[in-house]
């Protein structure tokens, strides 16, 4: 454990950090109008963090210990599938849903 004056001091400065971070876009750019050159990047910064977020959990799964799992890997490519025809949200909902489907019927059937 640490010091209750180090925890407060580092949660502090990060919640400055934090502040600053945020103020630094909304604060000093949000009442300007952007370059197009930079809205035309800006607009894949979501389709570039949703997958960075979620290959990390889909390869090495903390559950499983590091080791792959088909369950996720079905769920990933139903998730891919759906974000490709139907959207960002459906893929997010099918790949969940198929996660937690397959889960329940390999705990039914003692498959896994």
């Amino acid at each position: 454990m640490i010091p209750d004056s180090t925890f407060w001091f580092v949660t502090a400065v990060l919640g400055v950090g934090t502040y600053l971070i945020r103020f630094s876009f909304l604060g000093l750019l949000g009442g300007r109008q952007l370059p197009d050159w930079l809205l035309v990047h800006l607009r894949y910064v979501g389709v570039a963090v949703l997958p960075a977020l979620v290959t990390p959990m889909i390869l090495w799964p903390a559950a499983n210990g590091g080791q792959l799992d088909p369950l996720r890997m079905i769920a990933a490519a139903a998730a891919m599938w759906a974000g490709w025809r139907l959207g960002v949200v459906w893929a997010i909902v099918v790949g969940m849903g198929t996660l937690w489907g397959l889960q329940y019927l390999t705990s039914q059937f003692h498959l896994g």
